[in-house]
């Protein structure tokens, strides 16, 4: 059985709303119809040599009884070698004896198309092979040893979860600071322009317009915001016109190196005193990481706090070396809309060693990097002795509670 390519749920319904022609000429088939002379449906979710095997193909067969009465082909593709950008074409192909045709013009580029397949059947199997020509571009198919899938199977293979959920009851599951919307395809460039000047970070990969989003008519756009400001500006996306969906989703918080703790002695007013928090968990991490503060800062944009640390070398004391160590986190409530409890996230120390000392310099270079096990550096309990500073509470993960 050959691998099969996930497509979007929203393709089925594009291929059930298409109408092809029916031909005069039939194709015999293996007698895997559910009812002599019903009518059933019967996907290929993978032709190989189209694109150097970087398009998303299904084509859709309609079958009467034993024959092909209509066949439907959706190509999903990249517009040039080694491009994100995507185009997709759908045609309705004409059965003629074994041989499958038909013309239309790609979506986004408005490329001309045509299509001619030589099917044959063998057993169980299936074998394309033809040309598809798209613009200038001509693309010879060969492709053997296809198997098709029922109705059912197709749809089990379907996946449909954007990943935003609109109404955490916590943080637990999503990130307060990752925020996704999902947005109509002919809205989005106007979405987008909307977000220039703002306090946002767009994701980049977010921006390529995957097969996925072709075929579902929608993008899925993932920013990262200060957790404060979150909730205004969802509720902001979701009255913008094209916006069909808003909420969290999954960012940079991780729940073994997060704790949550009273927010009484943190606030001031409404907001959350940063300075004095950072300044607190800067007067544990200098103990734990045996080094000295040297600034503490946040992001405007996504309020991720940087704090930055530096300490003697020990690898070679003699050359007087030192390390800088970077610490990142981010400071929210524990859960949207009004809670007396805050969340703390401290990343893993990344440490970097330079020559600083008078004088002369030794130039250095770190190959180092996370092994094959993927061991974090280690931080000497600076998460337990935060959690002890802050009287907070750690995650359980194996029971799905703080404790």
């Amino acid at each position: 059985m050959r691998a099969l390519l996930v497509c979007s749920t929203a393709l089925l319904a594009v291929l059930l709303a298409a109408s092809p022609k029916v031909a005069s000429a039939q194709m015999k088939l293996s007698p895997k119809a559910t009812a002599p002379g019903g009518v059933e449906t019967r996907y290929f979710t993978s032709i190989d040599g189209l694109m150097d095997g970087n398009a998303d193909v299904i084509l859709k067969e309609t079958r009467q009884g034993k024959t092909v009465t209509a066949a439907v082909l959706d190509v999903c593709y990249p517009i040039a070698k080694n491009s994100d950008r995507k185009d997709r074409f759908v045609v309705n192909l004409q059965v003629a004896g074994q041989t499958l045709t038909g013309t239309t013009q790609s979506i986004s580029e408005k490329a001309p198309v045509s299509v001619k397949l030589l099917r044959k059947q063998s057993g169980d199997f299936f074998e394309f092979r033809g040309q598809i020509s798209i613009g200038q571009a001509v693309t010879e198919v060969t492709s053997p040893d296809n198997s098709d899938l029922s109705e059912k199977e197709f749809l089990d293979n379907q996946t449909s979860d954007d990943g935003i959920t609109a109404q955490p009851k916590d943080f637990t599951d999503v990130s307060p600071e990752a925020i996704a919307v999902k947005v109509k395809l002919d809205a989005a460039t106007d979405f987008l322009k909307s977000l220039k000047g703002q306090d946002v970070e767009v994701t980049l990969a977010s921006l390529n317009v995957g097969c996925d989003a072709l075929r579902a008519g929608e993008q899925t756009i993932n920013m990262s915001v200060d957790p404060e400001r979150a909730g205004a500006l969802l509720a902001k996306f979701k009255a913008m016109q094209g916006v069909t969906a808003a909420g969290w989703t999954a960012g940079m918080t991780e729940m073994d190196r997060t704790i949550r703790f009273a927010a009484a002695d943190w606030r001031e007013g409404d907001k959350i005193n940063r300075n004095k928090l950072a300044t607190a968990v800067s007067n544990v991490l200098s103990r734990t990481l045996a080094a000295k503060p040297v600034s503490q800062s946040f992001n405007s944009a996504t309020g991720k706090l940087k704090l930055v640390f530096k300490r003697p070398n020990q690898d070679f004391p003699a050359l007087e070396l030192t390390d800088t160590i970077e610490v990142t986190g981010l400071v929210s409530p524990d859960k949207p809309g009004t809670t007396d409890k805050l969340m703390l996230w401290i990343g893993s120390p990344a440490t970097t060693t330079a020559d600083e000392s008078s004088g002369a310099k030794l130039n250095l270079s770190d190959d180092a990097s996370v092994d094959e096990e993927g061991d974090q550096p280690d931080d000497n309990g600076s998460i337990e002795a935060l959690a002890r500073e802050l009287r907070g509470q750690r995650w359980d993960a194996d029971k799905s509670v703080w404790k």
